[in-house]
């Protein structure tokens, strides 16, 4: 009987920035079965526990993966609850409310023929050491067979009782939103949720094919759809959220998508936080608006961001964080409204879309006036795709030793004044632009985010540098 190492080695998956990633034909059963049991192994270390929770996104290969992990867990002696299609972060908020393990079978947004597994500790994301520890476990893989599961709304009814129950039931009275679906696994759950708060929801874009939104990097169709439909319905703000609902994506009342961290930076504004710990890649606007005692940059990814907000925790009493793709964890309990918010330390999408809008009805306002009055920093990102993972991080490694080979390759129009290397190679320009490249932790993909003092800047500057690094793909 093979081991789950020997599994997990040969099986081509990898962890990325957020979870276990691979094409869908390496998550075989016998795969789903390694990962399931070598993560028990490493919980049943530090907790004890008879059940785990398991959801999955809207991926035509997410239901067998779920019922290969059900039948592991089953061999294990463990139960198995059971969501459905949920967003992961309502999947975390039950299972850390019940103080079980979880596992979501999700890909988020990466390529369609990929899929992934998030795993979660009864108290929240597992760290990095733990992805070391389920990959080094030796526990033994039997062959198990499917399994039928049977699904509960638990999970979906206390996410939806946690957002609304935050706010007035009149809230968006007069407000009407659009909420861009697609292929989302929080879509009706949106629906539900604006409509208890009294919006106007209009239901848009909804498909039954798989669309790999990825709020990072958003289609120039997709930009086009939300000015069209704003332009089209008089939306006061059209909301929508990556394949597994922990990244948001929001237009304002003109159609213009807010960036991710502009967003994260309009929510914790508006929920009073004291200290920030966000990715070396988001906007320096952060910093510069002085609404926060202390921000600590990060390595790229809900892990490091984690990581962070732990060691701030020690010092502040309202700490959180956010990424540059909008997912915004909370880490302390805070008091909103006259109500408890209890700390979620995973990325939700539906937190910071109420937050802000809540925040514009107060103020009477747009949103568009709230992204108006923040300082006036423009920050932008794309990515090349099928770009070999080990081909950019050879041509990193070696350009970060030769500054003066990078500002060729990339045809840099001001000299590098600073460099970074937190994750990937961060620089800044001496005209205060900034070009930050990275390869992705989940697929092939090469990115690249930049900064400047208008969108268009930022935006040109990502196409330029993307148009010199293809010719570096081979």
């Amino acid at each position: 009987m093979a081991t789950s190492s020997e599994i997990l080695a040969s099986s081509g998956i990898k962890f990325g920035t957020s979870g276990a990633r691979g094409l869908v034909e390496q998550f075989t059963p016998a795969s789903c079965t390694a990962f399931t049991l070598a993560f028990v192994a490493v919980m049943k270390d530090s907790f004890e526990f008879n059940r785990v929770a398991i959801a999955i996104d809207r991926r035509p290969s997410s239901p067998a993966m779920a019922s290969a992990c059900a039948a592991a867990l089953h061999s294990a002696g463990l139960e198995v609850d059971y969501y459905g299609v949920i967003p992961t972060p309502a999947l975390a908020l039950k299972a850390m409310q019940d103080g079980v393990p979880s596992i979501m079978i999700t890909g988020s947004h990466i390529p369609f023929d990929r899929n992934g597994i998030k795993f979660y500790r009864p108290d929240g994301e597992i760290e990095k050491a733990d992805e070391l520890a389920i990959l080094a476990s030796d526990v033994e893989v039997p062959v198990v067979g499917p399994v039928a599961l049977e699904e509960s709304a638990a999970a979906r009814d206390l996410y939806i009782q946690r957002a609304t129950s935050l706010f007035p039931d009149d809230l968006l009275s007069g407000k009407k939103v659009g909420v861009y679906e697609h292929s989302a696994a929080g879509r009706e759950i949106n629906l539900e949720i604006l409509t208890a708060l009294g919006a106007e929801v209009v239901s848009l874009g909804r498909t039954e094919t798989f669309v790999p939104i990825d709020t990072e990097a958003v289609s120039p169709e997709d930009q086009q759809l939300a000015k069209t439909w704003a332009a089209e319905f008089g939306f006061d703000a059209i909301i929508s959220t990556d394949g597994d609902g922990d990244r948001p994506l929001i237009a304002d009342e003109k159609g213009n998508w807010l960036r991710g961290d502009v967003l994260g930076l309009l929510c914790a504004k508006a929920l009073g936080i004291q200290a920030l710990a966000v990715p070396v890649s988001c906007n320096t606007a952060i910093e510069k608006s002085g609404a926060f005692t202390e921000v600590m940059r990060t390595r790229i990814g809900s892990p490091y961001v984690i990581e962070g907000m732990q060691q701030l925790q020690g010092r502040f009493g309202a700490v959180a964080g956010f990424e540059a793709n909008g997912g915004f964890l909370l880490q302390s309990d805070i008091s909103l409204n006259g109500s408890l918010l209890k700390a979620l330390p995973t990325r939700d999408a539906v937190l910071p879309a109420l937050a802000v809008l809540a925040e514009a009805v107060k103020n009477n306002i747009g949103l568009s006036d709230l992204v108006a009055g923040l300082p006036q920093r423009f920050t932008a990102s794309d990515r090349l795709q099928e770009f070999p993972t080990d081909r950019s991080q050879a041509l990193l490694a070696g350009w970060k030793n030769d500054l003066a080979a990078v500002a060729t390759a990339l045809k840099l129009e001001s000299a590098i004044a600073v460099t970074n290397q937190t994750d990937g190679l961060r620089l800044t320009l001496e005209n205060g632009d900034v070009v930050h490249l990275r390869p992705s932790g989940n697929a092939p993909e090469f990115r690249c985010y930049a900064e400047s003092v208008t969108a268009e800047k930022a935006i040109s500057l990502v196409q330029n540098s993307l148009r010199h690094l293809a010719d570096y793909r081979v």
